[in-house]
């Protein structure tokens, strides 16, 4: 349960991370949404795995063990992220939030909703195949 509580603790700030960074491509670099949530995604990951090596789970495992791990991790991560992102984006625009006030906010609550789902497949990964002795 600490390890748990750790990795939400570092979830979380790669999150806020990847919330940051989606804003600012979305609304300062007009970045398509989809494409912009791929993308902080992949950023936010290069600080979740230095993060979760060394304070979550205080791998000694080599990083030439790890990182390949990790990185096929945050692929599957990212496709599983991305295409719920897609499909909530679409609707939320389409249908949830078409014609309201919210409707500048749908990539945020779209991603709300991927990232939320996401946590456990990610958490399950790093706890049983990527840290693991």
């Amino acid at each position: 349960m600490v390890k748990f509580i750790k990795f939400a603790v570092i979830g979380g700030a790669a999150t806020l991370l990847q919330f940051l960074l989606l804003g600012l491509f979305v609304e300062w670099l007009d970045m398509a949404p989809t494409l912009a949530s791929a993308s902080s995604y992949g950023c936010s990951a290069i600080f979740n795995y230095i993060a979760n090596y060394y304070f979550t789970f205080v791998s000694k495992a080599n990083h030439l063990q790890t990182l390949p791990k990790f990185a096929t991790t945050v692929a599957v991560g990212m496709a599983l992220s991305t295409a719920l992102f897609a499909v909530f984006y679409y609707f939320l625009t389409n249908f949830v939030l078409a014609n309201t006030n919210l409707l500048s906010t749908a990539y945020l609550i779209a991603q709300l909703f991927a990232t939320l789902l996401t946590l456990i497949v990610n958490f399950l990964m790093h706890k049983f195949w990527i840290y693991r002795r």
